[in-house]
């Protein structure tokens, strides 16, 4: 990511201060962490859904499970995509099971289609969920502003490459104890919750780039016609 990086959400929560801290991601980048509220992380008070900055500000945007904590959420990420700069690039998630959270009031749950169409006005995107496919944990998204770098294709098939591998990764990497308390739940549980469970670390991704951008691999876990999406993001 080149040029200003604004992350929209970046209050840290207390006992999030580690894993919600994204500069460290980003050293020696112009980084402004913007909240509706003053606090840790946050160096600009901003209304998302009427920002103040002006347009095409923001080379790269982050919006991080803040979402679900803003009423005009249409509103919002069309003022995102306002101040992204030409060939920027956009990234959102946001939680879908998950239960109710006060920061300081949560609204909405959005699902992959959701997110496609919120990104229409943009020139390319990337909708990913995590877990079961009819009721994912977790939907993020990328959307990129043409013009488009050159290295776009490769970043994508980056992503397709390895996030399925970190996931495998991540999952493998509990413990004895984590594992068994983990299988000792799935037994209690449900069918529904079980499989749930067992998909907690299956990703899958729905890309919309313009035909110059082939994938050069072909990707297990891209779904080239989502069962709730087509290319425009309307339903199927």
């Amino acid at each position: 990511m080149n040029g200003p990086i604004y992350e929209f959400g970046s209050y840290l929560v207390e006992g999030q201060q580690d894993r919600g801290n994204l500069r460290g991601f980003f050293p020696g980048k112009p980084f402004t962490g913007c909240d509706m509220r003053r606090g840790p992380g946050v160096d600009r008070l901003e209304n998302l859904s009427q920002l103040s900055l002006p347009n095409h500000v923001a080379q790269s945007i982050l919006c991080l499970d803040t979402l679900e904590h803003v009423f005009e959420v249409e509103r919002a990420v069309q003022e995102m995509i306002r101040i992204l700069a030409p060939g920027g690039i956009m990234a959102l998630s946001v939680p879908m099971n998950f239960p109710i959270h006060d920061y300081p009031d949560d609204y909405w749950r959005l699902t992959p289609s959701c997110l496609m169409r919120l990104l229409g006005p943009l020139d390319g995107r990337v909708i990913g969920y995590q877990g079961e496919e009819r009721y994912p944990h977790t939907i993020f998204a990328l959307g990129f502003k043409a013009p488009f770098d050159a290295r776009l294709a490769v970043g994508v098939n980056r992503l397709l490459e390895t996030f399925q591998a970190w996931l495998d990764q991540t999952a493998n990497q509990l413990s004895w104890s984590e594992s068994l308390k983990r299988w000792k739940n799935l037994y209690l549980r449900g069918k529904g919750q079980r499989q749930a469970e067992q998909n907690r670390h299956r990703a899958q991704f729905v890309v919309d780039l313009p035909s110059t951008f082939s994938l050069t691999k072909p990707h297990s876990h891209l779904l080239q016609k989502h069962p709730a999406l087509n290319r425009h993001g309307g339903i199927v």
